[in-house]
């Protein structure tokens, strides 16, 4: 894909970084010596793990330059770099690794889920967030324009994979943490308008969905999936929508 877009990502800040708060608030580590952003875009994670933990080494990465100009712009402090989570690897055991947003998007999340249990320091934990919400009209609309495109062999393999079960992960991780952590969110935004909708989903899963298109088959997308965004986010009394939006939270802490 294309470089992500902070200036996109962040026009919905506030939303975005509920989530995050809500993960960091759960992380059972009160005097942690380094700290680690994995995925941190534009550094509104990585600023609630400074608030949090001052006294700490925090630093993050991303594989975005667009992001991490942007984290280094707010948070001069800190450092960053760009890096990939899926080879990425600490020269030292860290005490907090935290990933907002970041794994839905990395098939092999699970085998790096256990890798990076490896790397934290006795007592450490990882904090996973990631948004599960493919079966939600925002997203299983995206699918079925795609298909109705007369451009549609350009959008194969466009649509990210779903999520393993609860069951899995909690397999996966209890052999590895002391204590395990697991649950689901919906959170319910109000939204401006439908078209308010489309713009969120822009930056982050209609993105692989626009990538591979030209100016008019872009301009096509667009007007046929807000057509449809329109007709499943009906508009509430006070003239906004709700978008939906449900999402896992994974909290794996290692045995002190």
């Amino acid at each position: 894909m294309a470089d992500w877009s902070a200036a996109q990502y962040l026009k919905f800040e506030d939303e975005r970084t509920r989530p995050a708060r809500d993960l960091v608030a759960q992380v059972p580590v009160d005097f942690p010596r380094r700290v680690v952003d994995i995925g941190c875009g534009p550094g509104n994670s990585t600023e609630l793990l400074v608030q949090r933990w001052p006294d700490a080494q925090v630093s993050g990465f991303d594989t975005s330059p667009d992001m991490i100009e942007k984290a280094r712009a707010r948070l001069p402090n800190v450092s960053f770099d760009l890096a990939d989570a899926s080879t990425w690897q600490p020269a030292e055991p860290v005490n907090v690794i935290f990933a907002n947003a970041v794994f839905q998007w990395l098939p092999t999340h699970p085998a790096v889920f256990q890798r990076l249990m490896g790397f934290l320091a006795p007592g450490g934990a990882l904090a996973v967030q990631m948004p599960d919400n493919l079966l939600e009209p925002s997203h299983q609309m995206m699918r079925e324009t795609a298909a109705e495109m007369p451009f549609a062999d350009k959008l194969k393999g466009a649509a990210r994979g779903p999520l393993p079960s609860v069951s899995f992960y909690y397999d996966l991780m209890s052999p590895l943490a002391d204590r395990l952590d697991i649950w689901h969110t919906a959170y319910n935004h109000p939204l401006a308008d439908a078209e308010a909708i489309v713009e969120w989903v822009k930056s982050t899963g209609l993105k692989p969905f626009l990538d591979p298109l030209d100016a008019d088959e872009r301009k096509m997308f667009l007007d046929n999936y807000t057509a449809k965004v329109k007709q499943a986010y009906p508009k509430m009394a006070n003239g906004k929508v709700l978008l939906r939006f449900p999402r896992i939270f994974i909290v794996a802490k290692r045995a002190g």
